[in-house]
């Protein structure tokens, strides 16, 4: 069969989508919790009987350390591997010892005690100012109100509306929802955002600078709401899944200082060290990270304490989640090409989630193509707007919960509706260039579990109809592979990218 694979590179993500739909109470500005809760800290060591020998924990290969500082006692976080805790603290993973064996590879439980050597000189502050949960768009915002919240808040972002091409006039609230659907990343802190940079929700920008960049982010091509918004979710993006996946372990600053990041943060507070890092110097960076005066102390007055709604739902996920078992995204007996391997799930940067797959075609480019894509995994679609299409695969309704599949650049013509019952394997549209800025036609899929982007490459590696994906040495590169087949990425489409579901595959 002659058949020509398209040029395939995805120049961005910054995709105009509309909502989705969900209208629920607003969040209130005062929680009354029936408990107490403490933020997350090391959990102290009892002070001995000087009359009793002091017990001394059992450790598996115990390190010979190579200074004199003593070794760190630290308890894991959801989410954290042997290897990303390695990176952090900058030593080998077989340095690492605990009372209980350590998984090499998968999910270690949180709350386990880990014995580490320390290594490091100054850090940022060690103290973790904000949870996971509160910045990606977790099951704790699934009802919340943007618009109504907006709206009875009454100020300058109430009456903001912007021009978003073929979208028209879109309100600022909307905006709001739309790139916090999109991007996955929790309304409540990017109007918390909005309301510490500039004013916008409860009043009006005191300046021309807040008024013409309400997110604070200075830049003469990122005027206006959306713009700003895109931008900034990226860098929360990058903060969070880039600490996440251990690809992270340093901040620069705009003055060009660099400090390393603290080993013992969790996700959700290095994501808004890295925001604030690109945009002050090191002496400014400190105020916007303070509990007392900066971004928390705003958001807890406009939403109560996010460490109480974090309770309620993390982790995340649990060390033993497992994928559900999912296929190639295209029918049967059509050659199709490996064309992006992990790389970013919506905007350029943050978690290495996503997988693109092209259609075989005589031309090149953005053309036409009457190549279904069907879906992986059965559930109920969500969403189904401007070149996306989520399937929530636990059947609620809301993308925030449980795993949901998230298929990008899929044509309006024949798309399936929001609303529709899909089985594995059922059509969901055709690819395209829609729903973003892409050079050729394709589908770009992704995970996402509770809110959070999966890694296409970790302890829950992308596996589709046995087809196990791995990360390359940047976005985009990486492989697939099926026992001793191995099939590589790559945007050009070669004869070597082709894939086929056969007759003999799930």
């Amino acid at each position: 069969m002659f058949w020509v694979i398209l040029l395939l590179t995805l120049a961005s993500f910054a995709c105009n989508f509309p909502g989705g739909g969900l209208v629920a109470e607003p969040v209130p500005t005062e929680v009354e919790p029936e408990f107490i809760f403490t933020r997350p800290t090391p959990v102290p060591s009892p002070t001995p009987d000087p009359q009793l020998p002091t017990p001394t924990p059992e450790l598996v290969n115990p390190p010979v350390l190579t200074n004199t500082s003593p070794p760190v006692l630290y308890y894991t976080q959801a989410g954290d591997t042997l290897k990303n805790i390695a990176v952090r603290f900058d030593v080998l993973p077989e340095e690492i010892t605990s009372p209980d064996e350590i998984p090499a590879d998968n999910l270690i439980n949180p709350g386990q005690l880990l014995v580490i050597p320390w290594r490091l000189g100054e850090t940022t502050p060690p103290i973790r100012i904000f949870p996971d949960s509160e910045v990606v768009y977790s099951p704790s915002a699934a009802d919340f109100d943007v618009n109504g919240f907006v709206q009875n808040a009454g100020g300058r972002l109430s009456k903001y509306t912007e021009f978003l091409g073929k979208s028209g006039l879109v309100s600022g609230a909307e905006i709001v929802r739309r790139v916090a659907l999109d991007n996955s990343i929790n309304p409540l802190l990017l109007l918390a955002l909005i309301e510490h940079q500039s004013g916008w929700v409860y009043g009006e920008p005191g300046n021309l600078a807040q008024d013409n960049y309400p997110l604070g982010r200075i830049d003469v091509n990122r005027q206006g709401l959306y713009k700003q918004l895109v931008d900034v979710v990226n860098q929360l993006s990058i903060g969070y899944y880039g600490w996440r996946e251990g690809r992270l372990t340093t901040l620069t600053f705009a003055d060009g200082s660099s400090r390393r990041m603290h080993p013992e943060l969790n996700a959700g507070t290095a994501a808004l060290q890295y925001l604030f890092a690109g945009m002050y110097s090191q002496e400014t960076w400190e105020g916007y990270i303070s509990e007392d005066s900066g971004l928390v102390a705003t958001y807890v007055s406009m939403f109560g304490d996010p460490w109480v709604r974090a309770q309620m739902v993390e982790p995340l996920y649990p060390p033993d989640l497992a994928q559900p078992d999912l296929i190639l995204p295209f029918m049967r007996n059509q050659v199709w090409a490996f064309t992006g391997g992990p790389h970013g799930a919506w905007e350029h940067d943050g978690a290495w989630a996503a997988l693109d797959f092209a259609p075989g075609s005589s031309e090149p480019g953005c053309t036409v193509s009457y190549s279904w894509i069907t879906a992986s995994g059965s559930g109920l679609v969500a969403r189904s707007e401007r070149g996306v299409v989520v399937v929530d695969m636990d059947g609620d309704g809301y993308e925030q919960t449980g795993w949901a599949m998230i298929y990008l650049h899929v044509a309006e013509t024949g798309r399936v509706p929001a609303g529709t019952l899909l089985e594995q394997g059922d059509k969901i549209g055709y690819p395209s260039c829609e729903g973003g800025i892409a050079t050729g036609t394709h589908v770009h899929i992704a995970r996402k579990y509770n809110g959070e982007w999966i890694p296409a490459d970790g302890p829950m590696p992308f596996v589709l109809g046995g087809w196990q994906a791995h990360n390359g040495a940047r976005e985009y590169l990486g492989s697939l592979t099926r026992g001793d087949e191995t099939i590589t990425a790559s945007d050009l489409g070669t004869f070597a990218t082709r894939i086929i579901r056969t007759d003999l595959d799930p």
